[in-house]
């Protein structure tokens, strides 16, 4: 803990004091009575006073005899622990040195996976920053919305992705530098390798997350030092359970805290090894697998979908944790995979709000179709409207809290995600007798047509057993009789044509495989399925689609 006064594992007193001579991040938490319940009790999370997750991540393992091993392999060069760290040294003396960075100040950071970005990211943690990293496909007026709300100061960039950037408005930025052009490497070239870290609080704020895939402006969700270490000795430790010897791989982006996690601060926590790639589309991942030996994979259920195909043609056999997560994975896919390679795929809910995974399962303990249970440390529970617990097999919205929680910059919407001291994620869930968790649907994904609720996942399951469908989503449709009907948008395998017949066919399989009136009524066949950059399905996209089409 942090010294801080607990009552029911509720935050009561003031944090610790910061290290930040730029006070805005602790200004602009949201008012105390807002936060949710903070689950600390557990050895695990009690974390001394005076962290900074950098060091506890990366300089550790110098200390402790382990900086020959390697930390990062990218295709571009392969840096081991003591490598990596000089090179995080030097990027902080630039920021601090050369750049006027002072502790507490924002830094935006912009760029693929690569060696660069963590260190750039690291030096940024170190040197008492608080880390804003981006997407590589966001364009001028996203960035600009970032830049402007968390009143960023600083810039490191990848000279590729630079454009962009500069097109944004962004007035507080003083101070804008790229490398892969010689800009950074050349004032590190020059830049001590000795860094002396800043002593932050552990409850100092390192990381602002803007949420993903969003309409509307952009949340901005705060995280400490201690939650960097929380979700590591959480879901990474007790689910996960890596160890030095393993090699993490995967396809999110550093900037989505799915990949922050599971690319970068899982394997520094206990020494292993990261493989970063810029690109690595399902098509391209079984082969880097292979290459790498990598042990643990994370990537996103369509991937998923995809690899099962292809496992086959490549040697998979250093594989033995594969994790999927970014939207629910459909039990046809984990079915798929196990067939493939022998492997259960293992399932799990985060939100950027809560910084990771909070309900996942072991192997030894995943039930196909199920999410899992929450991770130890968490509580999780089914709610309805009031926020009262409702009883298990009842649909209802999933409420958790556990050693991390919603902290919106500045925003109002804080009331919203955050009630009675539980954090609201917006899924609709199922908890069963023995308290496992069962998704059924976005809050806003449940369709109610003709007075029956119909969960849009559910079906989707459903068409993604016909072998004709590659992938599909279900949405509601506005309709003048049943008020909302079920509109599937359905993207065939090649060599099947996309017809009436088809359409027929789906509705039958349909009305096969789950209850008969959650049949989709409206089949709209596409060549492809909106998507954020992060492989999330973007549903509101098709609901807006859908209200504009006329009734099929």
């Amino acid at each position: 803990m942090t010294g801080e006064a607990r009552m029911d594992g509720m935050i009561t007193a003031d944090l610790a004091p910061s290290a930040h001579l730029d006070s805005f991040a602790r200004d602009n938490l949201p008012p105390r009575a807002q936060w949710p319940v903070f689950l600390l009790d557990r050895p695990e999370y009690r974390y001394p006073a005076r962290l900074n997750c950098a060091v506890e991540l990366l300089d550790r393992h110098l200390a402790q005899g382990r900086g020959e091993h390697p930390a990062v392999v990218t295709p571009a060069e392969t840096l081991t622990y003591r490598q990596l760290a000089e090179r995080v040294n030097r990027i902080a003396n630039v920021l601090t040195a050369r750049l006027g960075l002072i502790p507490g100040n924002r830094v935006l950071l912009r760029s693929a996976n690569n060696a660069w970005m963590v260190a750039a990211y690291f030096a940024v943690l170190k040197a008492g920053g608080v880390v804003v990293a981006t997407m590589p496909l966001l364009r001028a007026k996203e960035l600009g919305q970032m830049l402007r709300k968390a009143r960023i100061s600083h810039a490191l960039c990848d000279a590729r992705l630079v454009d962009e950037l500069r097109k944004a408005q962004a007035p507080d930025l003083r101070h804008l530098l790229t490398w892969g052009d010689g800009a950074l490497e050349t004032l590190c070239a020059e830049a001590s390798p000795d860094f002396a870290a800043c002593d932050t609080a552990a409850d100092d704020v390192c990381l602002f997350g803007f949420t993903s895939g969003s309409t509307g402006e952009p949340k901005a969700t705060m995280h400490f030092h201690r939650d960097m270490l929380a979700i590591c000795d959480g879901y990474s430790a007790q689910v996960l359970r890596p160890g030095p010897s393993d090699i993490f791989i995967g396809s999110p982006p550093l900037a989505f805290t799915f990949g922050l996690g599971g690319l970068v601060l899982f394997p520094f926590r206990v020494g292993a090894t990261a493989v970063l790639l810029e690109k690595a589309p399902p098509e391209d991942l079984p082969a880097q697998i292979a290459k790498h030996r990598a042990t643990v994979c994370f990537t996103a259920p369509t991937a998923w979908r995809v690899m099962a195909g292809l496992a086959g043609q490549h040697d998979l056999s250093s594989l033995r944790k594969c994790v999927s997560a970014g939207e629910t994975l459909p039990r046809p896919v984990f079915e798929a995979w196990q067939q493939a390679t022998g492997l259960k795929l293992m399932d799990g809910i985060g939100a950027t709000e809560m910084l990771h995974i909070f309900i996942a399962a072991r192997e030894d303990q995943i039930r196909p179709g199920a999410t899992g249970i929450p991770v130890p440390g968490y509580a999780a529970k089914v709610v309805d409207e009031n926020g009262a617990e409702v009883p298990r097999g009842t649909p209802g919205r999933l409420a958790v809290r556990g050693p991390t929680g919603c902290r919106y910059l500045a925003d109002p919407r804080q009331a919203n995600y955050v009630q009675h001291g539980w954090n609201i994620t917006g899924d609709t869930y199922v908890q069963d007798e023995d308290g496992y968790f069962w998704y059924q649907a976005r809050n806003d994904d449940m369709i109610i047509s003709a007075g029956y609720n119909i969960a849009g996942p559910e079906v989707e399951v459903a068409l993604l057993t016909h072998p004709a469908v590659k992938e599909c989503a279900v949405v509601g449709a506005p309709d003048a009789e049943r008020g909302m009907v079920v509109r599937a948008y359905v993207v065939l395998h090649s060599g099947h044509a996309p017809d009436d017949a088809m359409a027929k066919a789906l509705q039958d399989h349909v009305k096969r495989e789950i209850a008969p009136y959650k049949y989709p009524r409206s089949i709209v066949f596409a060549e492809a399925l909106p998507r954020t950059e992060t492989g999330k399905l973007q549903r509101f996209a098709l609901r807006q689609r859908a209200a504009q089409e006329p009734a099929a």
